[in-house]
């Protein structure tokens, strides 16, 4: 794949400051947003199966779920580091996660850890590493700090044909001019929507030969008013669609209602097909 034409510096920059504006959004839904993404995270954390007395690692955390789930197996003998790089989104783990003993939160960039080599029995990470400006040197970051043959359990999205939820947002705001279309190799939502590059990118961090499993669900939306609150706040299109006058941010909800229609059912609510890669690696 061709190199991103944009300043790996600047981009962090940027996506820190868009995660940390959604992490308001993404505080008063998520309760939704971890029963949609349930068995995402049941996934993750069977594959990964922590064992009471370990050490685990949750990257980009959002707002936790993922890492109090590992929390309740290593037990109060075992820790878990919620860590994100925008510091919103760590404030708010450590408000949900109020009064557990086995958890600490920290800021970390998961491209540059500040963590000693060996230091954790397993990694988990939901939906991050293909937004990264350099997943590869991600991974490499992630073995150094797990002890030799621990688990990485991460979770990726598959390709746009998969999940029209996120596409045809992301495409309509292109077809109108208000993005520009994805650039190959560029870190995006789909950017490792291919198993065979999910193998690239993990072996080139210094991991064994992954094991990758697809795994299908649905995002619901009681109503198109529902789904494009979310899709206007909790997604990094948020930014976009701000921007835009009112009168076109208009133009582009309606664009957008008319491209789902085929996931409308007859009461008005949406169930539109999902689907993750869930892979371990050692």
């Amino acid at each position: 794949m061709s190199a991103m034409a944009i300043d790996p510096e600047e981009y962090r920059r940027q996506s820190r400051e868009t995660w940390g504006e959604l992490a308001t959004p993404w505080t008063e839904r998520r309760e939704w947003f971890m029963e949609v993404t349930g068995p995402v995270n049941d996934r993750l954390v069977d594959r990964a199966a922590p064992e009471p007395g370990q050490t685990f690692l949750e990257l980009a955390a959002g707002t936790g779920d993922l890492g109090f789930q590992v929390a309740e197996r290593v037990g109060d003998g075992g820790r878990v580091l919620v860590t994100d790089f925008a510091p919103e989104m760590v404030e708010a783990a450590r408000r949900f996660g109020e009064g557990r003993s086995n958890v600490d939160y920290r800021v970390l960039d998961a491209e540059q850890m500040d963590l000693e080599d060996d230091s954790v029995d397993g990694v988990v990470c939901r939906w991050a590493y293909m937004l990264m400006s350099d997943p590869a040197g991600a991974f490499r970051e992630t073995r150094r700090v797990l002890r030799e043959g621990g688990p990485l359990s991460f979770a990726v999205w598959a390709g746009p044909d998969r999940n029209p939820w996120a596409a045809i947002p992301g495409m309509v705001l292109v077809q109108r001019g208000h993005m520009p279309p994805p650039e190959p190799g560029a870190p995006g939502i789909f950017a490792m929507g291919d198993p065979e590059r999910i193998r690239e990118l993990v072996t080139a961090g210094g991991f064994g030969e992954p094991d990758v499993e697809l795994l299908e669900f649905v995002f619901p939306s009681a109503d198109f008013e529902t789904m494009w609150d979310n899709i206007a706040r909790m997604s990094p299109l948020a930014r976009v669609l701000g921007e835009l006058p009112d009168d076109e941010q208009e133009a582009a909800r309606e664009a957008i209602r008319e491209a789902v229609a085929p996931f409308r059912s007859e009461d008005g609510s949406y169930a539109a097909p999902a689907a993750t890669w869930v892979a371990l690696a050692r």
